[in-house]
């Protein structure tokens, strides 16, 4: 028997009939023909007709479909019945061969049958325990499986839970792990397509409320960090301030160990140092602990945290986001900075420069602890390009500043400030050489501004003073203007009161060149230089040959009117030498180089122009008063018939106003002072005597006016022999030798061979002093007593002594010499 699924497929045939109607019908039925030929071939192999019929209907010609149906079942009954025809005997046989069969088909149905009832009695109960055991085994499953849905969904509870509770403490990160658990672990296991759904929406929501909470409180972190930044760079600068401090204090006692050194007090020296030492230590270590709780490991301390940088970064990168929270970070730093680098105009910078320098210092302390400790979140390179900005915004700010200030003392402060925030930020790396040399431009205009109030404050101290020695009733009166500026000459205090032998303008002209030195210094140190020792003393000499030589020379020539008053001036000029010793070793001390260094370098007196002008002064002035008492030279007999046995008149009145000159003078006027302004007044007196012989006053004298004239001569030389207590006996002899002139001029007057003169060894030897011309004219004034009997001078040769052939033959050789 063959079955139905492997019945092969027939192509249709086409009777005769149908052939000869479509013959018949011709090329207009040709449509027709191909849809029979499609219907048959679809029916053949059993294809859906449907499409045939919706055509046929849609078309509205069913009965074309109908006429090749019945054609088509047509065809296959006489396809049938030629089959039938060619199988009609085996048909047959096979028929019989069925019927045989049947009797042997019934015993097996009957036998099946028996069988089958005895199977159904016994699987009957069989079947009835596997429904059980499959109904058992269905709710075990299913139990199982609850089960495992109530374990995870008990465990994704608690982990809901512990997200949770770690939101409400604000520990973000570990609630961030808590939900990434519930999205790698758990979200595909859970049961539920509701809570899967609901954990599908709350998740990302929960995340997006942790990152808002995260940036508001970066955001406020932001916020707070500014004034924070403020006062650690106070802080920061404040203890540069304190070491800097330290290390001028330091310098002082050294200072002070040094001058005890020179005093050979090593001892006490050596154990200052021991101490300065061990107070320097505990000092730096003090330091060393206040920065570190400045910027405590931990992150935060007194107020600065990181920990909510720290979170906010580590939470961004938890979430995937952490380049963009780079950008942001930076971003908004670098708009903080910007907007530190604005200065008001409302406010003077000298005001607001440490809180502006200060913000910024305290902006890079923190981006350097960023940075060292952040794990990535700003770079090197970032951090240096801020540097970089904040570099040339700061120096430009100074520039700026700079050129609009016109007092020394704001730029002073300034300056100061700006040498402790390079230090504060060298120490973090940070290169601080372009503010450096900023400082170093504005040098010169410093100190011009500092010469300028200088000047002023010098006029104001020279205007004030009242040429009267200072009185000190107090020994700290005598520390603060004697010893604080070495002008002492012993080292024994005096008694008190104390009368100075300078006035009040002393001690203030001190003061002020001793603070323009340490106001120079202060400049000039820490701005990267480090000999500067040079600079500081041309600036000084500049203080002191410009402005104050130049002060008093005005203050002389203008104020000076009376011998008090310039001898007052003379001795503060004296002790202004002593002063001026002073300035260039303090300079030398507070610059750090050693004083041989600075002594070994020491230059001429600076105010020797006005010393010189006061020494002037008094000289001229008592010239002055001298020449008052020298015109009673006009009352000594010239042609005498005795020689006097004391002086002349004149020269008693000079020597009463000399002692009484030397008794005042020594009280105040140092002993070279006086003693130069003594061979002053002394070379005048012997001017004056040489010029009363060689002037038109006198038209003759004898040889007893010039013994009256010598013995006045050796009066005067009595009285430089007088000063020897008071000068060295060299110095006694150098005024002996003002008197040379004069006393050169009685000797070869007296003189029984005065032709000597004419030999250039004893010339030069005893007469160096005199004018040829001078000679020749008061020789020839000269008359000896015997020319009232002999005739005049040089008529009656054979009647002269050879005194008087001397001076005849002197007086023709020097003629004829001229």
């Amino acid at each position: 028997m063959q079955s139905t699924k492997s019945r092969r497929k027939v192509a249709p045939n086409t009777a005769p009939g149908t052939k000869t109607t479509a013959t018949n019908n011709g090329s207009a039925d040709s449509a027709d023909k191909l849809d029979q030929l499609l219907l048959s071939s679809a029916i053949c192999n059993n294809e859906d007709i449907g499409p045939f019929i919706r055509k046929a209907f849609t078309s509205g010609k069913p009965e074309t479909l109908l006429l090749h149906l019945r054609h088509f079942a047509r065809s296959k009954e006489s396809e049938i019945e030629e089959v039938c025809k060619a199988h009609y005997q085996d048909f047959i046989l096979a028929v019989d061969d069925l019927k045989s069969l049947l009797s042997d088909v019934d015993s097996l149905k009957s036998s099946l049958s028996t069988s089958n009832s005895k199977l159904q009695s016994v699987a009957g109960p069989l079947l009835d325990s596997l429904d059980s055991f499959l109904e058992s085994r269905t709710v075990l499953q299913n139990v199982n499986l609850a089960l495992g849905s109530i374990s995870t969904c008990i465990r994704l509870i608690e982990i809901c839970s512990r997200s949770n509770y770690h939101l409400s403490r604000n520990n973000f990160y570990m609630a961030l792990k808590c939900l990434d658990s519930i999205e790698t672990e758990l979200l595909d296991k859970t049961p539920s397509s509701t809570l899967r759904r609901m954990l599908e929406k709350k998740i990302p929501e929960i995340r997006a409320h942790i990152e808002r909470l995260v940036s508001k409180e970066f955001g406020d972190w932001l916020v707070e960090i500014r004034v924070v930044s403020r006062n650690l760079g106070q802080l920061a600068i404040g203890q540069a301030s304190s070491a800097r401090q330290r290390e001028e204090d330091l310098r002082i006692k050294q200072r002070q160990a040094e001058e005890q050194s020179r005093l050979s007090l090593r001892d006490c020296v050596y154990a200052l140092q021991d101490e300065d030492e061990n107070e320097d230590d505990q000092h730096d270590q003090h330091d060393a602990v206040g920065l570190s709780n400045g910027l405590g490991n931990d992150g935060h301390s007194g107020g600065f945290d990181l920990t909510p940088l720290y979170r906010a970064y580590h939470i961004n990168q938890t979430l995937g986001l952490e380049d963009r929270f780079k950008q942001y970070y930076f971003e908004n730093r670098k708009l903080q900075l910007t907007s530190d680098f604005q200065v008001s105009s409302m406010t003077p910078f000298l005001e607001s420069h440490q809180t502006f320098f200060a913000q910024i210092a305290g902006f890079f302390i923190v981006e350097d602890r960023v940075l060292r400790t952040s794990g990535g979140l700003i770079s090197k390179m970032e951090v240096e390009n801020l540097w970089e900005t904040a570099m040339s915004k700061m120096c430009g700010v100074l520039e700026d500043q700079f050129s609009r200030m016109q007092t020394a003392n704001h730029l002073l402060l300034i300056k100061d400030y700006v040498s402790l925030l390079g230090v504060t930020l060298r120490r973090y790396g940070y290169p601080v050489d372009a503010l450096l040399d900023v400082l170093s431009k504005h040098r010169d205009k410093y100190h011009e501004l500092l010469l300028s109030d200088c000047r002023k404050q010098i006029a104001e101290a020279l205007a004030a003073d009242k040429f009267e020695q200072m009185l000190m009733k107090k020994e700290y009166e005598y520390s603060m203007n004697v010893l604080s500026f070495q002008l002492q000459t012993s080292d024994i205090a005096p008694a008190f009161p104390y009368v100075a032998p300078f006035s009040s303008t002393v001690p203030d002209c001190c003061r002020i060149v001793r603070s323009f030195v340490e106001d120079s210094v202060s400049f000039m140190s820490y701005g990267g230089q480090l000999d500067f020792y040079d600079m500081v003393k041309k600036y000084l000499d500049r203080l002191l040959g410009e402005a104050l030589d130049e002060a008093l020379l005005k203050l002389i020539n203008t104020a000076v009117h009376g011998v008090s008053q310039a001898m007052q001036m003379a001795a503060n000029m004296a002790v202004m030498e002593r002063a001026c010793d002073f300035f260039f070793r303090h300079a030398a001390q507070l610059s750090g180089i050693p004083l041989r260094m600075a002594e070994r370098g020491r230059r001429q007196f600076p105010l020797s122009r006005a010393r010189d002008a006061a020494e002037d002064m008094l000289s001229g002035l008592l010239k002055a008063k001298v020449d008052g008492f020298m015109t009673l030279i006009e009352n000594v007999n010239w042609m005498a018939d005795e020689p006097p046995q004391s002086g002349n008149e004149y020269v008693n009145e000079v020597m009463i106003y000399l002692e009484t000159l030397v008794s005042t003078a020594q009280q105040i006027l140092p002993a070279q002072v006086l003693k130069r302004v003594l061979q002053e007044v002394l070379s005048h007196i012997s001017e004056k005597i040489v010029g009363a012989l060689y002037g038109d006053s006198v038209k003759r004298f004898n040889v007893n006016a010039i013994i009256g004239i010598d013995v006045d001569v050796r009066l005067l030389e009595s009285f430089a022999d007088n000063q020897a207590p008071i000068f060295s006996d060299g110095d006694a002899n150098q005024l002996k030798l003002a008197l040379s002139e004069s006393r050169q001029l009685i000797n070869l007057l007296l003189s029984n061979h005065p032709d000597n003169y004419l030999n250039p060894v004893i010339r030069e030897r005893s007469y160096n002093a005199l004018d040829h011309r001078k000679v020749v004219t008061i020789s020839e004034k000269l008359r000896d007593p015997s020319d009232r009997l002999f005739g005049t001078f040089g008529s009656r040769g054979a009647k002269q002594n050879p005194k008087k052939k001397s001076l005849d033959a002197l007086i023709k050789r020097l003629r004829d010499a001229s």
